[in-house]
């Protein structure tokens, strides 16, 4: 589901609402899980799971036009773990 189908459904679930105001939420909501990660905090989502970030370590790598190596420094990874049911629903959903 892209950005723009998740505002399209928001719409149809609350007809009351804009086209703007819509996008707002869906926005304010995505800037402010974004926000939260860079500094260095966990969001939990009950039901759904939890975005957090994992510190990489350093490691040695080859630039893939020159072929040259070079030294990738340390640096955090956004990572998401499903929650217990939402692991759940898809699996009841893959059964049928």
């Amino acid at each position: 589901m892209t950005k723009s189908e998740l505002i399209a459904t928001l719409l149809s679930l609350h007809p009351l609402l804009t086209h703007d105001e819509a996008e707002r939420v869906v926005t304010s909501v995505f800037n402010r899980i974004s926000e939260a990660m860079i500094k260095g905090k966990r969001v939990e989502l009950r039901g759904f799971g939890i975005f957090s970030t994992r510190l990489r370590d350093p490691r040695p790598a080859r630039n893939p036009k020159t072929g040259e190596k070079v030294m990738l420094q340390e640096r955090r990874s956004p990572f998401f773990r499903a929650g217990k049911e939402l692991k759940e629903r898809i699996n009841q959903v893959s059964k049928n």
